[in-house]
């Protein structure tokens, strides 16, 4: 499996450049790369999304079905992930040598969408207690490499799960304490994803030398001594924290990494949301006349 090369040249140039505030590609240490969303791509799901963040290239998809309910969870449906890296993506996802990879960020995303700090409200999602649910399929696939996938996908996926629409639902009582329930063909009725809002962004921040940048390219990530995955919410509360890499971070750095990430996070949200909320009430419009609706997505200048 052929690993990213980084000759000591770029290595030195990169790491003045970050401790300068000048990066390789012209940003400074906290701007992110052109960022383009696109939702409601896919006809057969029931919500998708495609993220864009520099050349890093993302779509998710995600499907709603009826499954059985989670024991020791009676009264909440489910969200399950996986996410898959395209072998086109990178020559380090040829043959089996996307295994890893796939593992590890299909449970950094279940981390973020599924339990209580991911905001949902899973308890909309039960039909029947103690036996029927709605059983949330996020799939992502990666489908090309250029940095900051964990950043893209979790966007992505927020994008995707804000597209997705629950089938309305009626339940009948029977006998003996049996029930049975019917689900609804009208799209029209069809409700989105309680509390999708709440659900977090990721925010990693890189360290280089003795600074640290995030929405790194794949020659700034070969520099990083240590990585500070963040999650946060609308709110800028904390919703989860994790180190990654096997270097250290002096606990005032760590401090300031994480007061840096709920302030970009919270703002990133808040311009996310505003185009997703305005991209879909122009689709409605739109619908009621009764005209075609092409799906171009919007833009999101970030920063």
């Amino acid at each position: 499996m052929p690993a990213p090369l980084i000759s000591p040249a770029e290595k030195v140039y990169i790491t003045q450049g970050v401790e300068s505030d000048c990066r390789a590609d012209g940003r400074g240490r906290l701007e992110y790369r052109h960022l383009v969303l696109e939702s409601g791509l896919l006809s057969q799901t029931s919500g998708s999304a495609r993220g864009r963040l520099g050349d890093s290239d993302v779509l998710v998809g995600v499907k709603v079905e009826i499954g059985e309910i989670e024991h020791g969870q009676p009264n909440q449906g489910r969200v399950v992930c996986n996410v898959e890296c395209s072998p086109s993506a990178s020559q380090q996802f040829e043959g089996r040598g996307a295994d890893e990879i796939n593992n590890t960020l299909t449970l950094a995303l279940e981390r973020f969408v599924t339990g209580p700090q991911s905001g949902l409200d899973l308890a909309k999602l039960c039909i029947i207690p103690g036996q029927q649910c709605w059983v949330i399929y996020v799939d992502a696939m990666v489908m090309d490499c250029a940095g900051n996938l964990l950043d893209c996908i979790v966007m992505t996926t927020r994008a995707a799960l804000f597209d997705t629409r629950i089938p309305k639902t009626e339940i009948q009582e029977l006998d003996e304490g049996e029930y049975e329930f019917e689900v609804m063909d009208d799209v029209e009725d069809a409700e989105p994803i309680g509390n999708w809002d709440r659900l977090p962004i990721s925010v990693t921040l890189y360290k280089i030398g003795d600074r640290y940048v995030i929405d790194p390219t794949i020659l700034e990530e070969l520099c990083s001594e240590v990585t500070l995955t963040v999650g946060v919410n609308k709110d800028g509360s904390i919703c989860g924290v994790q180190k990654g890499a096997g270097g250290s971070i002096n606990p005032s750095l760590l401090t300031e990494m994480t007061q840096t990430a709920t302030t970009l996070g919270k703002s990133l949200i808040e311009q996310l949301d505003a185009k997703l909320i305005a991209d879909d009430r122009v689709v409605q419009e739109k619908r009621m006349r009764g005209e075609p609706v092409n799906k171009l997505g919007f833009f999101a200048a970030v920063f």
